[in-house]
């Protein structure tokens, strides 16, 4: 670790909402240095991530794919990408972390988690035991286990490839996946998973945006109207939303009596 890093290392309760608006929770110095790359270099490349990460899809969604993209092909691009989305949109997150914070509690599991900026500050509450990070791509998984590690919360957040893990409870009382279900093959199914893995009195934090974008920008989302009304349906019949007052795509759910 470099020792501009270094300096911004914090001990995991100063991962406030304030640190995040600030610098992302020391984002940039952290991926340069994960990244081996100037900040300089880092801050030219950001601009383009998103482009050339849509760029590296296969085209046309295959569920069969999906996996391996995630897992393989995007690499270290994905980093970058996220990067840029979370500092970018800041304030936008910054909402989700307050939403997070309303409802995190116990064992949560943050899955599909990117960059780590939910899990590394859903770790930092005191109301929250274990985080549990669940992450396809190791490149994604590495960075936020030092990021961990970076911030004092190694031994409060661990980091998965997938749900199947024995290492894993077999349920959690919070679960978030956020800017995910898009991206899978079958979110119904996802939701079914997490319905056999949320605990009675548990809360999900979801959002989704199942469209290619007007331009097809978003190439890796899925739109197709039957795995949409079947996610749609499932959502509906098994999960009851739970009110909060933050506008914001993000929701909250508990499951259904």
């Amino acid at each position: 670790m470099n020792a501009l890093v270094q300096s911004l290392a914090v001990v995991g309760s100063d991962l406030d909402l304030e640190r995040f608006l600030a610098d992302g929770f020391a984002l940039k110095p952290q991926l340069a240095d994960h990244l081996d790359l100037s900040l300089p270099e880092l801050e030219r490349r950001l601009p383009s991530s998103t482009a050339e990460l849509a760029a590296l899809h296969p085209g046309a969604f295959d569920p069969a794919q999906a996996t391996a993209f995630y897992e393989q092909e995007v690499g270290t691009g994905h980093l970058l990408d996220l990067a840029a989305w979370h500092l970018g949109s800041a304030p936008y997150i910054a909402d989700t972390l307050r939403l997070q914070q309303r409802f995190a509690r116990g064992q949560v599991l943050d899955f599909g988690g990117g960059i780590g900026t939910h899990a590394l500050a859903a770790a930092a509450l005191a109301e929250v035991e274990n985080v549990w990070f669940v992450d396809l791509n190791p490149h994604n998984r590495d960075f936020v286990a030092k990021r961990a590690e970076t911030f004092g919360l190694g031994a409060k957040l661990r980091c998965f490839r997938d749900l199947e893990d024995p290492a894993l409870p077999a349920q959690f009382d919070t679960v978030v996946c956020l800017d995910v279900l898009e991206h899978l093959g079958d979110p119904a199914a996802q939701l079914e998973v997490f319905e056999q893995r949320m605990g009675p009195t548990a809360i999900a934090l979801l959002n989704w945006y199942f469209f290619k974008g007007f331009s097809g920008e978003f190439p890796f989302h899925i739109d197709d109207p039957l795995l949409v009304e079947r996610f749609f349906s499932r959502l509906q019949s098994r999960f009851l939303e739970v009110f909060h007052p933050l506008l914001i795509t993000t929701r909250a759910y508990r499951l259904a009596a």
